[in-house]
């Protein structure tokens, strides 16, 4: 006869928080009745469609509605950018000079530079 062994569920599978919601009488008939609908527990039902929700709130592009003014003004600044502040050269000359990243066109040189100096990459 064969041996079977259960796996352990992935430690991204261990369910470790809770949820607690109040709800109204009639939402809870209503969910109660969903979950009937689709062969689920009232939990999994809820929890699949909050997922479910979250997932498509989190993925769908963001669009943003302009009426003709607003619209117009946009692309204006597109089109016609103003010059940089000094403020804003300032903070773009610190950020070339200290920061390490993969948009820094600086970072290969900062990066020899604190080798150089025997400080490491710190991040």
């Amino acid at each position: 006869m064969p041996v079977v062994t259960k796996k352990k569920p992935s430690r991204s599978r261990i369910k470790e928080e809770r949820l607690v919601a109040r709800v109204s009488r009639g939402d809870k008939a209503l969910i109660e009745k969903g979950a009937a609908i689709a062969g689920q527990s009232v939990a999994h039902f809820v929890i699949s469609r909050a997922r479910s929700a979250a997932k498509e709130l989190v993925q769908e592009p963001r669009v943003i509605r302009l009426n003709r003014e607003d619209s117009r003004r946009v692309i204006e600044a597109l089109l016609n950018p103003k010059p940089p502040s000094k403020a804003f050269l300032k903070a773009m000359k610190e950020y070339r000079e200290t920061v390490i990243s993969d948009v820094n066109p600086n970072s290969a040189a900062l990066l020899a530079k604190r080798a150089a100096a025997g400080k490491g990459a710190r991040r």
